[in-house]
Order: structure tokens, then C-alpha cells, then sequence
């Protein structure tokens, strides 16, 4: 960030009064822009013993496949933010399940949340960010394909868990430079 969003001055950085972190200010107006970890929600639609999944439309990571996911909008709910990208992104049906995994991947500064979903039909089809989208069982699944490390870390986990009968809510951090 070079100019403020509020007045256009040139931002310096700088660790504001009170604060402990150096952030971008403005010295002409006095505004502080925080930059946060954005939010990244998503679902493991299931159908039976299958996963649905996407193969990514878009960059970052076109050509790979990926679980229903996307950025959280503003004044969106989790919740609203997992069935819309699921909706969005393969055309599905769900019913939302409860928290699955929650990933912090700080190399990019996100926050990647999923939840289980029940698929209601198997009447979906690839939204305008997918090339294709697929049901796959465990030993189906791409994994040598798939776009990023929280969707692999979902899905071993997922996978783990339904072999022992009972989930779990997981958490964890990523801090690596992918494919570095």
C-alpha cells in the first residue's frame, strides 16, 4: 500500500501509538490500515462414501482439484459464505454439517474453514470457476492434483475420522511457500 484510501496522502510504516506491530499510517489524516488474514470457507460435500470435488477454473492453481471454497464476503456468516461457494462453484445441494477444520496458512495470510455437507441430489455442474467437478472416494481422490495443502490436510482428516466412526473438529497451521 503506497496512498491512503481516505485521502490519498503517501503511508508510511510505522507502529502506531498504542499499538505493537508496525502497520501502514497516514500521516496526513491519521488513519491506521490494518491488513488482516482473510477468510477462506468451504464444504466436504459427501455422497454416500464419495467427495465431491472441483477442478479450479482460476488461478491460483487452475487445472487442480479442490473441495467447494472461496473467500468470505463481507457481512457473511461462515456458514452462508460455505453453502454459497458450494453453490457457486459446483452447483450443489447441501445440507451444512458442523465445523470440520479451521487452518491458519500464514505464508498467505488466510484463515481456511470447512465444514461437512450432506449433498441433498447429485444433480450439480461446474460453475463459472470450475472445469469440471466429480464425486471421488478415498482411494479416488487426486491427491497428487490437488490445488492446496488445507484441502489435502482436510481430507486425509476427514478420511481418518470416518474410518474410526466419529469426527472431530481439527485445527492447524501452514507455514510453508507452496511448490518452493
Amino acid at each position: 500500500m503506497n496512498f491512503c484510501s481516505n485521502c490519498g496522502a503517501t503511508i508510511t510504516l510505522r507502529i502506531p501509538e498504542g499499538d505493537n506491530r508496525i502497520r501502514h499510517c497516514c500521516g496526513a489524516c491519521g488513519s491506521i490500515h490494518y491488513q488482516n488474514p482473510r477468510i477462506v470457507v468451504g464444504t466436504i460435500p459427501v455422497w454416500k462414501d464419495q467427495v465431491l470435488l472441483c477442478k479450479r477454473a482460476i488461478e491460483p492453481r487452475a487445472g487442480y482439484w479442490t473441495l467447494c471454497a472461496g473467500f468470505l464476503e463481507n457481512g457473511e456468516e461462515t456458514a452462508q459464505g460455505a453453502i454459497r461457494e458450494t453453490d457457486e462453484e459446483a452447483g450443489a445441494r447441501i445440507e451444512l454439517g458442523p465445523l470440520f477444520s479451521m487452518l491458519d496458512v500464514l505464508h498467505v495470510h488466510q484463515v481456511h474453514i470447512f465444514y461437512r455437507a450432506q449433498l441433498l441430489d447429485i444433480n450439480f455442474a461446474p460453475g463459472p470457476e470450475s472445469l469440471e467437478v466429480k464425486l471421488c472416494r478415498e482411494d479416488e481422490i487426486p491427491w497428487e492434483d490437488l490445488a492446496f495443502k488445507t484441502v489435502a490436510m482436510t481430507l486425509k482428516l476427514f478420511f481418518e475420522d470416518r474410518a474410526k466412526g466419529t469426527f472431530g473438529v481439527h485445527t492447524g497451521v501452514i507455514n510453508i511457500r507452496p511448490h518452493s
